[in-house]
Order: structure tokens, then C-alpha cells, then sequence
């Protein structure tokens, strides 16, 4: 009996963990974070294929590296960088597209969508992190 109270606890920790990760990516926010316009990419030429790496602050802080990218149409790979202790995601939106990678620390995560011609906005989904930690992704 005592085993079963001990893993009924253990399921309910792991869920409240993982619940913690998520946030609500539906908010606005009011300020872009600083940043450049460049982007990274590579892969094949011809109809996308970039891959467009995104940089968390290394220090912690709800801030990327970049608020304004560029790419192809096509298929583009969003990669984020975060080698802080905090969590972090990247979710692409628009245009009828919201995909978003893993929640990592320490680490980086991707995600792979097949993007029109537009204007997408990225973001990082984690709590409130989106005020901060938002960006245009322009797509020709």
C-alpha cells in the first residue's frame, strides 16, 4: 500500500512539472526585445531549407538575441539556443501555422515548418516570456 501511495505522489510531481513548463502563448505583449535582423542558414538552396538559429540570453535574462529574421519560402527550420539554467521554447505563428519545439535548458531544440510567403511572428511560449521574447519572421 505504502508503495502505491508513493507512486500515485511521484505521477502527480512529474505532472505538476510538466504543466509548469507550459504557458499560455495566446497573450500580448507590448515591447520587442533588442536585437539585430540578421539570420543564419543553411541547407539547400531553392525553395527554403534554412535553418534560422535564435539565441536565448546566456545570463538568464527573457531575452533573445534576435527580433527580426528572414527566409525563403518553403521548409525552415527554427532552432533555439538556450544555454541558461532557464526555460525556454520557440513557436512560430501565422499565416495558419503554430508550431513550437520542446521546452529546453541548457540546451537547444528545433522544429521544421513549411512556410508561404508572409509575415510570422516568433516567440518564446514560456509563461510570460512572450512580452519579452518576440520577433518577426518575414518569409518571401
Amino acid at each position: 500500500m505504502r508503495r502505491i501511495t508513493w507512486l500515485i505522489g511521484l505521477l502527480l510531481v512529474a505532472g505538476v512539472l510538466t504543466a509548469a513548463g507550459c504557458g499560455d502563448d495566446d497573450s500580448s505583449g507590448s515591447s520587442g526585445s533588442s536585437g539585430g535582423t540578421g539570420t543564419e542558414s543553411s541547407g539547400t538552396g531553392g525553395g527554403g531549407g534554412e535553418t534560422l538559429t535564435v539565441t536565448a540570453d546566456p545570463g538568464g535574462a527573457i531575452s533573445w538575441d534576435k527580433d527580426k529574421l528572414n527566409a525563403k519560402a518553403g521548409k525552415v527550420t527554427l532552432k533555439i539556443v538556450n544555454d541558461s539554467d532557464v526555460p525556454h521554447a520557440i513557436e512560430v505563428e501565422g499565416n495558419g501555422v503554430e508550431e513550437e519545439t520542446d521546452t529546453v535548458t541548457k540546451s537547444d531544440a528545433e522544429v521544421t515548418v513549411d512556410l508561404k510567403p508572409g509575415t510570422y511572428e516568433y516567440y518564446c511560449p514560456v509563461s510570460n516570456h512572450r512580452e519579452t521574447m518576440k520577433g518577426t519572421l518575414t518569409v518571401q
